[in-house]
């Protein structure tokens, strides 16, 4: 006889949580089918009865902020749980790349802020890093919630630790909770719940994706005759997985990432598309049955072909390949193994030593591949297609694994800082949209979304040009005014011109508490032409516009409707009004601010908050 389990929440709750204020308490989790299950926490109870599959949800009436610890307790006729020392006030999801990932241990003045990072009243819940191409109930590494202190603040998002010290600081009554779920380098693509993957990338997306997690080897298949048709179409129709004997093989100098092969080019330029082979040999019992190939990894992407038969694809830099081999592709004696390789950044090629390559049979023999590879390098440049189930740009695969599992639980916020990934690609005000609808549809609709706008990072230009960088910023602004609770938060001057992970996220996070707390941020209004001069004016700022540290402000461009057409421009400020003087003839069309990569900018309200970059279209006035 099977004894009956006790009711359990899912993973997101647990002793030391934070509840949010002032909105039902929404609890999920298991418990034995058609039992009826009661929640109790204070005076307030819900009840309700678990599904055929024992899953259950039940809602508890809204509670007020509260720093008093509560127990809840959860009970059906085959036991009771009881979940200890929950606060109620405001809980926020930190998620995005690296810049919101890196930890207080590496932004400024650590020592200080981790001698004073105790504060019972902040509660930090990390989600560990994973990937999944379905919604899963469960993470795949415990998780709890743990009181900020020294010990647990050094490895948590910057950002998102200094904005709940804000917000402490300013109403020490209301309890924060902190959900940290992030991955540097991560497309934004990734965090895309499936309903938002679908009204972006269609519907057969969603069935690869359903595949990879049924059948890893049947995706492969479904996915690659878009790859192929990509490659033929960038090495004119010519097929190396069907007949590697067209490229022109070399031995591989040593077992190492590529960069380290002196002489061959890729020890200079590392980012290439290369091809690795070797063969193996198998017996005839061997080769019978299925059997599984490790390749171990690959720095960063690899499609694998067994005999000319693609047997998986896989993206990490660090993650290990194993794949399904069928029988029909293997044969008695010499088996080629071809590896189409792709590196996008850094070092590339084997990430590991050979002891990781081999093919196992059925039967748990083991077929070394041994060290001795040959390569040939690619004149195909670029990036090949990336499957659906992609690591860091797959469709929804980090929503999946790392935010679907927090269940229903309600949310005050959200702060969102990514982009980095994104630069150079179109719509990311349509990805914008669709995240925050994921978020609000399981999180509920009273969720505020903070985005933060990217940092200043890379070249910085005498001359007016065009940027992927500035063109990013305008699609987080446009993503920003498109939805009636978002709030930008500009990052544009507190960034590194040679560092991608800029340390300041001290004043960002104030700068996020600020907007969550109602504070309105500076944002563009209008550009209007009004004799030999072009108006701008502004919302959002308190007090009269600044330009520090000069007589005028930087980084203001007059465009006309053509590109390279920009030039700079010198204009006046007077209160919240900016300006700009036309130049005769000049057929001005757009205002640019900041539009750069990394912008010199002096552009500030009476706050010291900066304007944003911006593009504006000149509207003609009275």
């Amino acid at each position: 006889m099977v004894a009956m389990a006790a009711p359990t929440l899912g993973p997101a709750y647990g002793d030391g949580m934070v509840l949010q204020r002032d909105v039902p308490v929404v609890l999920e989790g298991s418990a034995e089918a058609g039992e009826t299950v009661t929640a109790r926490m204070g005076d307030a109870t819900g009840q309700t009865t678990a599904n055929p599959d024992g899953t259950f949800r039940l809602t508890l009436p809204a509670r007020p902020a509260s720093t008093q610890a509560k127990t809840l307790f959860l009970s059906d006729p085959a036991g009771s749980t009881e979940l200890r020392n929950i606060l109620v006030g405001d809980v926020f999801l930190c998620s995005g790349q690296s810049n919101m990932e890196l930890p207080v241990n590496r932004a400024l003045d650590t020592s200080n802020q981790l001698r004073m990072a105790a504060d019972d009243g902040i509660r930090l819940f990390k989600v560990g890093q994973t990937t999944a191409s379905v919604p899963q109930t469960h993470f795949t590494e415990p998780v709890q919630w743990n009181a900020a202190s020294r010990d647990t603040v050094g490895e948590f998002s910057a950002a998102c630790f200094y904005m709940a010290k804000q917000l402490r600081l300013d109403n020490p009554a209301v309890p924060v909770g902190l959900i940290h779920s992030n991955w540097g380098g991560s497309a934004a693509r990734a965090w895309l719940a499936p309903e938002g993957v679908k009204a972006l990338y269609g519907a057969e997306a969603l069935e690869q994706l359903r595949a990879y997690s049924n059948d890893p080897l049947a995706a492969t298949q479904r996915f690659v005759p878009q790859w192929y048709d990509w490659w033929r179409e960038k090495d004119e129709g010519r097929e190396p997985w069907a007949d590697s004997s067209i490229l022109d093989w070399q031995p591989i100098p040593k077992f190492s990432f590529w960069n380290d092969w002196t002489g061959t080019g890729l020890d200079t330029e590392a980012r290439a598309n290369v091809w690795l082979r070797q063969t193996i040999t198998l017996t005839a019992k061997q080769a019978a049955s299925q059997g599984k190939l490790s390749i171990g990894a690959i720095d960063d992407m690899d499609l694998t072909f067994v005999n000319g038969q693609p047997v998986g694809y896989t993206f990490g830099w660090g993650v290990e390949r194993t794949y399904d081999v069928p029988a029909e592709y293997l044969r008695k004696g010499d088996n080629e193994i071809l590896i189409a390789a792709n590196n996008m950044w850094d070092t590339g090629g084997f990430f590991a030593g050979p002891d990781r390559l081999f093919f196992t049979s059925d039967r748990g023999e083991k077929v070394p591949l041994g060290p001795a590879w040959e390569y040939s390098v690619s004149g195909v440049t670029g990036v090949p297609p990336r499957a659906p189930w992609d690591a860091n740009a797959g469709l929804g695969v980090m929503h999946n694994a790392m935010i679907a599992p927090l269940g229903p639980m309600r949310l005050a916020g959200a702060a969102w800082y990514q982009g980095e990934a994104d630069v150079g690609q179109p719509d990311y005000d349509e990805k914008l949209r669709e995240l925050f609808a994921g978020w609000r549809d399981q999180f509920g609709p009273q969720m505020k979304m903070m985005v933060v706008q990217l940092a200043d990072f890379g070249e910085r230009r005498a001359q007016p040009a065009e940027s992927a960088w500035a063109q990013l910023r305008q699609d987080q602004l446009d993503g920003v005014e498109a939805d009636a609770d978002a709030i930008l938060v500009t990052a544009i001057d507190i960034g590194e011109p040679t560092d991608i992970h800029p340390a300041n996220k001290n004043v960002l996070g104030k700068r996020l508490a600020h907007a969550f707390a109602g504070a309105a941020m500076p944002m563009p209004a209008a550009a209007v032409r009004r004799g030999e001069a072009v108006e701008v004016t502004f919302t959002g700022l308190s007090g009269d516009l600044a330009a520090l540290g000069g007589p005028y402000p930087l980084g203001i461009e007059l465009c006309g409707a053509e590109r390279d057409t920009c030039r700079w421009a010198s204009p006046v400020l007077s209160g919240q009004t900016m300006s700009i003087p036309v130049p005769a003839g000049f057929q001005a069309q757009r205002v640019r601010h900041a539009w750069a990569d990394a912008p010199v900018v002096n552009l500030y309200d009476a706050r010291g908050m900066p304007v944003p970059g911006f593009e504006l279209a000149i509207t003609q006035g009275d």
